[in-house]
């Protein structure tokens, strides 16, 4: 249900004069020392590492955006999407080309002295048919995409959130039960490989606060390798509270060890959606907002990190006006700047 788009389309282009008007801009936010050096240079300026050591992709979705806005004299509606492009967002890794998008990403966080945070979501049967279905055509070539994005990432540092939705739909039913086993041994194999770099940390997706207890997804969670991951995720592109969400990851880490955990904050400002079909109100809702920013300063110690996991203003699917899964939704992504306090 979340939606990965192709990132590879964005990796690696040579910045237009409106997306250089973009960074300067952004610029705007700076951190001071060499942040503020970077910002004079034309480079989206990274946030204070103190408080948020992850990586502002200078090429990203939004910041292309904000570049195109500003070409065509929008000011007032750029100045809404700096909210997103400002921010460090998770790159969702594309199997195409996923060794030469790692490397690039996780170089470029290492070159700004921060964490580049990706997103793997490839799993054979993925999303159960609904809006983003696909992934890997089998067990072999999954291994053979974590192998490569392991390659691209090597020793540089990363965190990694890993495949949405896979446990989950193991235990709602949504997954057939003749690919459980595979699932489970994917996953596990994927923690074991990722954990195996110099400097990556690896996050289970774990659901969200909204779909079931927490009894019902820890062992699971055993069997695809919490204990050797750093943690798991939770609210992964969905918009429950900071505060349930946190309620919902405590209880669940009291079940596994007492394992840290991460929460999606990109959209859960004004939290879930409670109107129309109760089976779509993950899908594109309206009203929502931004969340807090990334940051590891969080409210609770088993808490590592908030982060933007959703990269915020693309779709959740073809649903409520929608455009496909993954793809940038402009007045989605204004709604969300709108709507926001922070």
């Amino acid at each position: 249900m979340y939606g990965s788009r192709g990132v590879g389309a964005f990796a690696g282009g040579r910045a237009s004069a409106a997306v250089l008007g973009a960074a300067l801009l952004l610029a705007g936010c700076s951190s001071g020392g060499d942040d503020e050096k970077e910002g004079s240079a034309g480079v989206v300026t990274q946030q204070p590492k103190e408080a948020d050591p992850f990586w502002v992709n200078p090429d990203g979705v939004a910041a292309r955006e904000v570049g195109e806005l500003l070409g065509d004299g929008r000011k007032a509606e750029a100045q809404q999407l700096r909210k997103i492009a400002a921010q460090p967002v998770a790159e969702w890794i594309n199997p195409e080309n996923a060794e030469e998008q790692a490397r690039e990403f996780t170089e470029g966080a290492e070159k700004a002295g921060r964490r580049a945070v990706l997103v793997l979501y490839n799993i054979p049967h993925r999303d159960c048919g609904q809006y983003s279905q696909g992934g890997a055509a089998d067990g072999d070539a999954y291994r053979e995409f974590v192998d490569a994005v392991a390659a691209g990432i090597g020793d540089r540092p990363a965190t990694v959130v890993l495949e949405p939705d896979a446990v989950l739909h193991l235990v709602d039913g949504c997954t057939p039960q003749e690919y459980h086993e595979e699932r489970y041994d994917l996953l596990k194999g994927a923690v074991t490989k990722l954990k195996g770099l110099k400097d990556t940390t690896v996050y289970l997706d774990a659901g969200n606060a909204g779909w079931g207890n927490p009894d019902q997804i820890h062992e699971p969670l055993k069997r695809a390798g919490i204990e050797q991951a750093d943690g798991f995720a939770v609210n992964v592109s969905n918009y429950y509270t900071t505060e349930d969400s946190i309620a919902y990851g405590k209880e669940l880490s009291a079940k596994v060890g007492g394992k840290h955990f991460v929460v999606d904050t990109s959209r859960n400002g004004n939290g879930p959606y409670t109107g129309g079909d109760p089976d779509e109100r993950w899908c594109n809702p309206p009203g929502r907002a931004l969340g807090e920013t990334p940051t590891t300063r969080t409210a609770d110690p088993l808490v590592d990190a908030y982060l933007w996991i959703k990269r915020p203003g693309e779709s959740d699917g073809e649903c409520k006006g929608g455009p496909k899964a993954g793809e940038w939704w402009e007045d989605y992504a204004l709604g969300l700047a709108r709507a926001s306090t922070r």
